[in-house]
């Protein structure tokens, strides 16, 4: 298969997609909104690109991709496009999760037609020269120097030979769901950990059909269903009583184990995949169950209530043993590169910041847990999404220096567990987009990961996430991780893993909070919030 060098700028190129993704634009974007989002300078700045920008004989270069060998037939049919294209997905920059999930907690308003965000998402990422101009100004100062990897090189190497047990929240659809899928069939057990017991119970389901369906024949799919260790649970992140009810259940849990009933043993590696973001015009405050601003109450302190009780209730694997570079457990956090506001996703709109973190500091002080924003400022939906971003960055920091320093004494100093983030990339089709016009969420997923070859493939995020969780060639020395890969990079595919996607910067606010104690203090924070610690 031919493929564009990861790091060859994306060519503006005269198509038939262009013009009907431009016709469908102007067509339902309201020319009041296109002028005052800066439409009109953007397709100037694409017409004149057109005129200058001719590609060359050379940048038309490309190479072959070793495709990775299948582990069984029914596998490779498994993970065709043709069967994943079903699980699209998420938000602005990241897979995130489960955001299906929590869509139905609160009445979100819903726009009519495409005005605000729709013509600024198009004109931000679609159409601005950075985007136009990608390669290396897409990438962040840990890739702009890297040199390009051979398509030729050995995938990334999972040592299947070492059952895990692995819990994932966020999986009954996205990337989450496709990472479970891809770590079942090769022969891992798998917690499945949704708001509701029905959808957990509906994500089995969905798995067991699609491995079914690509067996060879009914006796081969029987015994494939029999082989798969899936087990569905609740786990509303929005909810510190669900949690705990969570985890009570995971310690009173009994699985079969060669036949023989034996308690519930250790997690090898636990995935914080999933989130909800809100529509950016959203003006109203949802609050989790406990009062929590319903983001960040989700996807950061629900998350960290959840790892507390996991590692205080010694639920990950804190083993020395191992083989491949696999010891001891691991934490996963899917994040996203929005927290960062030099990123091109995280440049638009309110970008992140968590200031001095004086919302948390109010929400202490007067007792009542009720916050609007960490910084304190009045709400913004986007800006609410993108902090929860960088609070999942400086968690999987500070929660990594902790266990290095055996400071956190509940997991009886979990030093050989190792905690890392990752973003999957702009994935579209639902998360930030679920509320918007349908027809200018498709528009845009056929630019961003067929025109432009900006976008990724719901596929390729689920491989993202397994490969944090299983890859050999992560989380073998050091921990408080950040993996990213240039936009595009699904085109690839698994061989991108370890090569384009691979160790990268956080922001620079994530970077100085080591060191001035943010983390630190959003820690505590956060501990005093959900009531491990006292107010």
């Amino acid at each position: 298969m031919k493929v564009k060098s990861p790091h060859r700028p994306v060519a503006v190129v005269p198509s038939f997609r262009l013009l009907l993704a431009a016709t469908l634009v102007v067509a339902y974007i309201p020319s009041s909104s296109l002028a005052l989002l800066g439409f009109n300078t953007a397709h100037q700045q694409l017409h004149q690109q057109h005129h200058q920008q001719q590609p060359s004989a050379s940048s038309s270069a490309s190479a072959s991709v070793h495709p990775p060998a299948p582990l069984r037939q029914w596998q490779r049919h498994l993970f065709s496009s043709k069967t994943n294209n079903h699980h699209c997905h998420d938000d602005d920059d990241h897979d995130d999760n489960d955001n299906d999930e929590y869509s139905s907690l609160f009445d979100m308003n819903r726009r009519v037609a495409f005005e605000q965000i729709s013509g600024k998402a198009l004109a931000s990422l679609l159409l601005s020269s950075t985007i136009l101009n990608a390669g290396p100004l897409l990438l962040p100062p840990a890739h702009a120097a890297a040199t390009t990897a051979t398509a030729t090189d050995a995938p990334p190497d999972y040592d299947d030979t070492i059952k895990k047990r692995i819990l994932i929240t966020g999986c009954n659809s996205g990337i989450g769901f496709d990472a479970a899928q891809r770590m079942v069939v090769r022969g891992h057990e798998v917690v499945l950990a949704c708001r509701t017991l029905d959808k957990a119970i509906a994500a089995a389901d969905r798995i067991k059909t699609n491995i079914a369906n690509n067996a060879e024949d009914a006796v081969d799919a029987n015994a494939l269903l029999k082989s798969l260790q899936l087990t569905p649970m609740e786990c509303n992140l929005a909810d510190l009583s669900s949690i705990d009810a969570f985890v009570k259940n995971l310690i009173s849990s009994k699985r079969k184990d060669n036949n023989a009933a034996t308690p519930s043993p250790l997690f090898d590696a636990v995935c914080y995949n999933a989130g909800v973001a809100r529509n950016i015009d959203a003006g109203d405050i949802a609050r989790t169950k406990d009062g929590f601003e319903l983001t960040v109450g989700t996807n950061h302190l629900g998350h960290f209530y959840l790892n507390h009780l996991l590692l205080s209730s010694n639920l990950i694997n804190n083993n020395n043993a191992g083989a491949g570079g696999n010891a001891g457990g691991r934490i996963v956090v899917t994040s996203s590169s929005v927290h960062d506001p030099e990123s091109p996703g995280g440049a638009q709109g309110a970008t992140a910041t968590l200031g001095n973190l004086q919302g948390l500091e109010n929400a202490i002080f007067n007792k009542s847990r009720q916050f609007d924003m960490v910084d304190g400022m009045p709400f913004n939906a986007d800006k609410a999404y993108k902090d929860s971003k960088l609070c999942n960055i400086l968690f999987v920091r500070e929660l990594q220096r902790r266990l290095d320093q055996n400071m956190y004494a509940s997991s009886g100093g979990s030093n050989n567990i190792k905690v890392n983030c990752f973003t999957p990339g702009l994935i579209v089709g639902t998360g930030l987009f679920r509320d918007q016009n349908q027809v200018f969420t498709k528009v845009f997923d056929i630019a961003a990961t067929n025109l432009l070859k900006v976008g990724e493939t719901t596929h390729y995020g689920g491989g993202a996430l397994e490969y944090m969780t299983l890859s050999t060639k992560v989380g073998t020395k050091n921990g408080g991780l950040y993996y990213f890969s240039p936009p595009g990079s699904s085109k690839y595919g698994d061989d991108a893993y370890g090569k384009q996607f691979d160790e990268s910067n956080v922001s620079k606010e994530a970077q100085e909070s080591d060191n001035n104690g943010k983390a630190k203090r959003l820690w505590e924070l956060s501990e005093k919030l959900v009531g491990i610690s006292p107010m």
